[in-house]
């Protein structure tokens, strides 16, 4: 499975968070992030309300999409820090790079 290559503006606006995919771009101001702090789409501006669920689901998305792995990659990363002694997130970090 290849890696996200879809406008990624548009994921950081949804995740709202720098994910570091652009490069100069972010660095020059130029960013949609900037220029319009809210997610992308017709009814972007319309506050939402988040459930526990989609906190975490959310938080692994932008995992998924800084360091580039698909989510089949994902869950055997996770498996292996899983499968390992000690925090699975700390230890799933360094598999990720």
């Amino acid at each position: 499975m290849a890696r996200y290559r879809g406008p990624v503006e548009r994921l950081e606006r949804r995740l709202g968070v720098d994910l570091g995919l652009k490069g100069e771009r972010r660095l020059a101001g130029k960013s949609a992030l900037e220029k319009r702090p809210y997610a992308p789409g017709q009814h972007g501006q319309r506050r939402t309300k988040i459930s526990e669920y989609g906190l975490q689901l959310q938080e692994k998305q932008k995992a998924k999409f800084m360091y580039g792995v698909s989510e089949k990659q994902f869950r055997a990363l996770y498996k292996e820090a899983n499968s390992k002694d000690g925090n699975t997130g700390s230890i799933l970090i360094p598999l990720l790079q």
